[in-house]
């Protein structure tokens, strides 16, 4: 008899894991939901899955350090530099989320690159 694997809101733990990066590309729906999703996606199961916990604290942790770049940015949007700033940590947020996506959904972690450990794994 095969071992069925468990389901996180109907999904399996690589699809779930996926769903954890890509749920930051769903600002463009709503402003801030990219933000909170996926602090509620891992908190909901971090407890029931070691790569679920792992997949949100890398995501966590680039998500806080998005956040004080952001913040980097906006004063420096004062000497212009900032909004080119800006412009670039837009496009680095969707390009890791989508490769850490594609990594997740192959079984690996991947650590965005420039994320400050907020969360030890």
């Amino acid at each position: 008899m095969p071992t069925e694997e468990p389901l996180y809101w109907g999904l399996t733990k690589r699809s779930y894991c996926t769903l954890i990066h890509l749920s930051q590309l769903s600002s463009f729906v709503l402003p801030g939901l990219g933000f909170i999703l996926p602090f509620i996606l891992w908190i909901a199961h971090r407890d029931q899955n070691e790569n679920i916990d792992q997949h949100g604290r890398v995501t966590a942790n680039w998500l806080l350090s998005l956040l004080v770049y952001s913040v980097i940015c906006f004063v420096l949007t004062f000497i212009i530099i900032g909004a080119f700033g800006f412009l670039v940590l837009g496009l680095m947020n969707i390009i890791f989320a989508i490769v850490a996506a594609m990594k997740a959904n192959n079984g690996e972690l991947w650590v965005y690159p420039l994320s400050i450990t907020f969360f030890k794994s």
